[in-house]
């Protein structure tokens, strides 16, 4: 994937560094001249020292072709112009840090796809959040070893199976199943329909083990 992100403080620059890991394509943007210039020292990819609020350093970074666009800068009001000034260019995901609360509403109302507030906004939530595209929900728990993930099961070898066949195990268990504005805490002899949503309770290192079970 290609992402673009606005901010090289510590979330972005740390954000920045496991998706390249990760193999993916990045480019960051940075106003801070210092902030810039370590990130240049810091990152193999390309970075430029500009505002993510000029529409010229964003076409320069190449937004149109992005796959995903963070505003991670601890200024509100710079990462919510930062992403209505992308929006036209139909990137799939949008993700906007908000410090404060207050802002979530403004926001929303711009249509961004994805508001973080400052509890969430480490780099390694952030990049699950990135490359987990097919989980509708997520929260990091405790040190990041953990997850509570709400996916929608679509796996037709796990339909009208019964939870107890799957769960409780080392590595997960199935905590909740959500249908029709209900939410029952499952014990057992409940069956998974076709497009029902569930929250899993796993050990990050079996989240993907988790999609193969539940997810086509």
């Amino acid at each position: 994937m290609y992402i673009v992100i606005v901010g090289a403080g510590r979330v972005g620059l740390n954000l920045a560094s496991f998706l390249i890991s990760d193999g993916h394509d990045v480019t960051i943007i940075e106003s801070d001249d210092k902030l810039c210039n370590n990130a240049v020292h810091e990152l193999d990819a390309l970075v430029i020292c500009g505002s993510g609020t000029e529409t010229k350093i964003l076409e320069e970074a190449n937004v149109a072709d992005a796959d995903v666009f963070v505003a991670a800068t601890g200024n509100d009001e710079a990462n919510l112009l930062s992403c209505i000034l992308v929006r036209d260019h139909n990137i799939a995901k949008v993700i906007a840090r908000v410090s404060d609360h207050n802002h979530e509403e403004a926001f929303k109302k711009a249509g961004i796809n994805f508001v973080v507030s400052p509890e969430l906004t480490t780099a390694s939530y952030l990049e699950k959040l990135i490359i987990r595209p097919k989980i509708l929900d997520l929260i990091v728990l405790g040190k990041g070893d953990a997850e509570l993930l709400d996916i929608t099961v679509t796996n037709s070898k796990v339909i009208n199976k019964k939870v107890s066949e799957f769960s409780p195990t080392e590595d997960f268990i199935i905590s909740a199943i959500h249908e029709d504005g209900n939410i029952t805490i499952p014990v057992g002899d409940e069956t998974l329909k076709e497009g029902c949503r569930i929250s899993i309770l796993v050990k990050s290192h079996s989240v993907k083990q988790v999609e193969k079970i539940f997810m086509n």
